[in-house]
């Protein structure tokens, strides 16, 4: 493959066109879970069968991610990407036509399956930008989902309080994004292979460099969904505060992750990837033994606080590292998504098991433990530290779909 030359004017466009890009991606995320409520009620399921529709989320995130690096090969970034967001905006509605459980999981794979293509390619996109910009990035990108994630949030908020039906909620959200979508990926970098290059293997086992990058990642998602879905109910149950207080603690851990991310770029090119991860790992663990320890709401609201601030940056730099790791960095972040989806999965369902065979406590005790995690292995996430990077450009293959 042969280095494409892009000026730099290019080069910021497509910087903006792919934080476009994760902001869309984070809006149908944001829309989607606001409606669960909706889509349960609709289906007729109980609370096993909608946590076992739900999983077939992250398995068809999980049997599809290795196949982005193929698309991005046979149509080159920009095409592949604008077909594999425009699949994952209109997926959105999939989930408000199922009538039962059977037809709900075939939607939720379809719904995982096309969410984690576009996430690949959009973070292959991502890491080859700010390669080029040879800046730090990652974090602000992902800093534009976690707003998406909260407009879509808010919309979908209003549209539940309205009472309206989630059919034509995300029909018109759907139509909406896929516009948006489309366009902004209009303006991303259009990497194409060269001639002679093979393509990429449909399904391949994850490079040993991704799953230590992975293992990271891990540490930081287990921790992001153990709060997401449980600070209201610890608050709730261990506090005895009120509902509003409960919900405005998960508001608070998504407020700070937000704001940690969309800054975060500034700090990890003033301290480097590992420092930044060791310190967010260090922070989190004080939040967590806040949580723990807490004998007041105001201490595990602020706890929790500290958890999002902690953790926020982990997952974008390991997505960098991945991508600036062996020779196959497409097959790398695949790898690292796949794990992380995992963790999402694994960690609210863990969580409460620990919980009711002992209690909260216990469970975010389990929490911090792997936060500490985050300062021990952080270094393993020096390939995707700028001033650890050989100073020569790496040879054309190595960048995550093929470049001109």
């Amino acid at each position: 493959m042969e280095n494409g030359h892009h000026d730099r004017r290019e080069v910021k466009r497509a910087r903006y066109a792919v934080a476009a890009v994760f902001t869309v991606h984070g809006a149908v995320t944001g829309s989607f879970a606001t409606r669960v409520p909706w889509i349960q009620e609709h289906a007729g399921l109980g609370a096993g069968q909608l946590g076992l529709a739900l999983a077939f989320t992250a398995f068809g995130a999980s049997c599809s991610m290795p196949l982005a690096g193929r698309i991005s090969h046979r149509f080159g970034s920009r095409t592949a990407l604008r077909g594999l967001i425009a699949m994952w905006t209109l997926s959105l509605v999939l989930p408000s036509l199922a009538p039962n459980l059977y037809t709900l999981c075939l939607a939720m794979f379809v719904y995982g399956a096309s969410a984690g293509m576009s996430d690949v390619a959009m973070n292959a996109l991502g890491v080859e930008v700010e390669r080029l910009l040879d800046k730090s990035i990652m974090s602000g990108l992902h800093g534009m989902w976690s707003a998406g994630a909260l407009i879509g949030s808010a919309a979908g908020t209003l549209a539940a309080h309205l009472g309206s039906d989630a059919r034509l909620h995300f029909a018109l959200a759907a139509v909406t994004l896929t516009v948006l979508g489309v366009l902004a990926a209009g303006w991303v970098l259009d990497l194409q292979p060269a001639e002679d290059e093979e393509p990429p293997p449909r399904f391949a086992l994850p490079p040993r460099s991704a799953l230590l990058i992975g293992a990271v990642g891990f540490c930081a998602v287990f921790a992001e969904g153990a709060s997401l879905d449980w600070s209201a109910v610890f608050l709730r149950d261990r506090m005895d505060s009120s509902a509003g207080l409960a919900a405005a603690t998960t508001t608070g851990f998504m407020l700070t992750m937000a704001v940690a991310r969309i800054s975060g770029d500034a700090v990890v090119n003033r301290f480097g990837t590992v420092r930044t991860v060791r310190a967010g790992g260090v922070l989190a663990a004080f939040g967590g033994l806040l949580i723990v320890l807490a004998g007041s709401p105001a201490v595990a609201m602020t706890g929790f606080a500290l958890m999002g601030l902690g953790i926020a940056v982990v997952v974008p730099l390991c997505f960098a590292a991945a991508g600036h790791a062996g020779p196959n960095p497409s097959q790398a972040i695949a790898g690292v998504a796949t794990i992380t989806y995992t963790s999402g999965l694994v960690a609210p369902s863990l969580i409460g098991g620990v919980a009711q065979a002992t209690s909260l406590v216990v469970s975010f005790g389990v929490v911090t433990a792997l936060t500490c995690g985050l300062v021990v292995f952080a270094g393993v996430l020096r390939a995707g530290d700028r001033s650890t990077r050989a100073e020569v450009s790496r040879p054309a293959a190595a960048v995550p779909g093929p470049r001109t």
